[in-house]
């Protein structure tokens, strides 16, 4: 793989992890995040220097309690956010069981072109009762599961090469907008839906979107980069190692952070965070320490993941922290590097272009 060594990648969705993080924002509880708030969150990630940017979204949004929030679908906030990035790469979630996969597809496409090569799809697979009743199905049974992220995410691959490069020609001399025959019926049938294809939109500038998924959804190859938690180092290295041996090119880490100047006012943000809510176990691996820890805590992780996720507690205060001595100290060990300006994020995280199928088999 090429430089940058640790791709880092950060969620953005709400005002952190934690579920207490939105008492530091400012805002009552159960308030929508507003436009502003979406755009300095991602333009202090940009230039951060972070890969990648992450919105984390659910069928039905947080109503638990005093903590409830609202926020807009995470494809419209990813959306927003290529209007008004260069750099940082945008993966909204969005969730293979009740999103139509025309649509999904579709939408990601969009996404690519707005960000000029920078989409990735976070894939979510939710299937409890209150998600599937949104669009009126009942949860699946886990080898349905299975089967449907597959069916779905090879629906959408078929799709963004469903139009060939070079299928728009815009010849004004002959009226042609485009080449009919380098567009393509891809005529897929999953256990649960079939899609005839072609897409709406043309080729993604990167061939394909850049695929994310928890190991755990079992996409292998399917997937660019496989997610994998571990509540220690072993473990993330493990299972980034099994992740790769069932054909992802990526293994990243997920990790959450809870960060300050010292181990100890780590500690006490920690406590004082538990004090208004109880911050679940999510299966990531979990670090509560000093920022300086913390950079030598990725530094040991190189060469055993292909990078991290980034889970901060609260945006508005390990954010900074991250920007200001974390990213920084990969730096100076040569394990970072921000995208640069033009680039795909594919060139970011050194992934080649793939190649058309309809293309490579005319």
């Amino acid at each position: 793989m090429s430089e940058p060594r640790l791709p880092t990648a950060i969620e953005l969705d709400g005002d952190g992890a934690h579920p207490a993080a939105w008492r530091y924002s400012g805002r009552p509880p159960g308030a929508v995040l507003t436009a502003g708030a979406l755009r300095d969150g991602v333009a202090a990630a940009e230039a951060a220097g972070f890969t990648l940017a992450t919105f984390d979204d659910a069928p039905v949004p947080p109503h638990a309690g005093v903590n409830a929030a609202g926020r807009l679908e995470a494809g419209t906030r990813a959306a927003f956010a290529a209007t008004i990035t260069e750099r940082i790469g945008l993966a909204p979630a969005l969730h293979v069981t009740t999103t139509e996969p025309f649509h999904l597809a579709t939408q990601l496409a969009s996404l690519d072109h707005a960000g000029r090569g920078r989409a990735a799809w976070l894939v979510g697979a939710a299937n409890d009762p209150e998600s599937l009743a949104t669009i009126g199905a009942a949860p699946l049974a886990p080898d349905e599961l299975r089967r449907e992220v597959r069916d779905v995410v090879d629906a959408a691959r078929l799709l963004w090469d469903s139009w060939e490069d070079g299928a728009v020609i815009k010849d004004a001399a002959t009226g042609r907008f485009l080449d009919a025959d380098r567009v393509h019926h891809i005529d897929f049938a999953g256990a649960r839906f079939t899609v005839k294809g072609p897409l709406i939109t043309p080729r993604p500038p990167q061939g394909q979107v850049v695929v994310l998924a928890p190991a755990a959804l079992g996409l292998g190859a399917r997937a660019d980069i496989a997610l994998v938690g571990g509540h220690d180092t072993a473990a993330l290295a493990e299972r980034a190692a099994e992740a790769r041996e069932a054909g992802a090119p990526l293994a990243f880490a997920e990790i959450e952070a809870v960060l300050g100047g010292t181990d100890a006012s780590a500690a006490g943000r920690a406590a004082r965070l538990e004090e208004s809510a109880a911050w679940p176990d999510t299966g990531r691996f979990r670090y509560v320490g000093s920022a300086g820890g913390f950079a030598r805590l990725l530094r040991s992780l190189a060469g055993t993941v292909d990078g991290v996720r980034l889970h901060p507690a609260v945006l508005a205060a390990d954010l900074p922290l991250l920007a200001e001595h974390v990213l920084p100290a990969l730096a100076v060990a040569g394990l970072h590097r921000p995208p640069a300006t033009g680039a795909t994020l594919r060139d970011a995280l050194g992934l080649p272009r793939p190649a058309n199928r309809f293309t490579a088999a005319s």
